[in-house]
């Protein structure tokens, strides 16, 4: 299929669906950039995938009783992350200890509630993969009011949040609210799990929020242009992997995760400062500069 069939397609008032998974892929895209650029200038991948785990029951309750999925999803993420916080005051266990034990468990406790739906294989085949064809309308408004809140949430605190990400010690001993801001950001990341899953799924969901700003980075040392490029390259990812899945009728979630992957190896090799080719220029230069130093004259 050409891009100008695809358009045609987007444009097709037959194939409604294709255009609303367009703009959730976009739109998620574009929130998991923004979130994803301080997830992974602090290291916290760990915590994205544990989110999407801990997300899950409340996506499983709320579609077996017709809810919202974004309600419930934030809710089971804010509800585990709670629960980790105080068992984490039992210093005999590390922290990702006891993330590791409760977010599987959240994980477990979805698929045991989803089972109980009519239809459990198909919902938890949507859940965990993503599906393109099952996003009513309401959803793209609650997926653009969300996406509208939490990038405004990021942007106001901007400088609170590089703050903690480069130094949190040096943040705390000058009084900035080190906890409020590392519950504020977690609530951010679980809002972009959730608004992502429907198009991606739950399982390659991090890919969405960690792909994208580490290619960023491999591009880029100042922040602010990582976060205007990682939003940027999901939502460019996301348009070419619901094109490929639509042209050769692959899963749309699977395609779009193997798309920003490739983004990412190009960045790691072809970076201008920091891709492989450029680091071996850089390497032979020094090389050859010691060389010239070391020869008499």
């Amino acid at each position: 299929m050409s891009p100008l069939d695809f358009l045609a397609n987007l444009l097709n008032p037959d194939l409604a669906f294709l255009p609303k998974a367009l703009a959730v892929a976009v739109m998620s895209s574009v929130v998991c950039g923004v979130v994803g650029s301080f997830v992974v200038l602090r290291g916290m991948a760990f915590i994205g995938d544990a989110v999407a785990h801990a997300v899950f029951p409340g996506l499983a309750v709320a579609f077996v009783v017709s809810g919202n999925l974004v309600l419930g999803g934030t809710i089971a993420g804010v509800l585990t992350a709670i629960l980790v916080a105080v068992f984490s005051q039992n210093r005999r266990l590390k922290e990702d200890s006891i993330i590791g034990v409760f977010f599987v468990a959240a994980f477990a406790l979805g698929i045991v509630v989803i089972s109980s739906a009519p239809g459990y294989a198909g919902s938890l085949q949507q859940f965990l993969f993503g599906s393109i064809t099952g996003i009513p309308d309401s959803d793209l408004w609650v997926v653009g009011i969300t996406s509208l809140l939490v990038l405004a949430v990021v942007f106001g605190l901007h400088k609170e949040f590089v703050t903690i990400s480069l130094d949190r010690e040096s943040a705390r001993a000058l009084g900035v609210p080190v906890f409020g801001l590392d519950l504020t950001l977690y609530i951010l990341v679980t809002l972009a799990v959730v608004i992502s899953v429907q198009t991606i799924g739950n399982i390659l969901v991090l890919a969405l929020l960690v792909t994208p700003a580490a290619t960023a980075r491999l591009l880029t040392d100042r922040l602010g242009v990582m976060m205007a490029l990682a939003p940027a390259i999901g939502a460019l990812s996301a348009l070419v992997g619901l094109y490929v899945s639509w042209s050769w009728d692959l899963p749309t979630g699977g395609t779009v995760v193997l798309v920003l992957t490739a983004a990412f190896l190009l960045g790691w090799t072809l970076g201008p400062r920091h891709g492989l080719f450029s680091r071996n220029r850089q390497r032979a230069a020094r090389a050859a500069s010691t060389h010239a130093g070391g020869v008499p004259a």
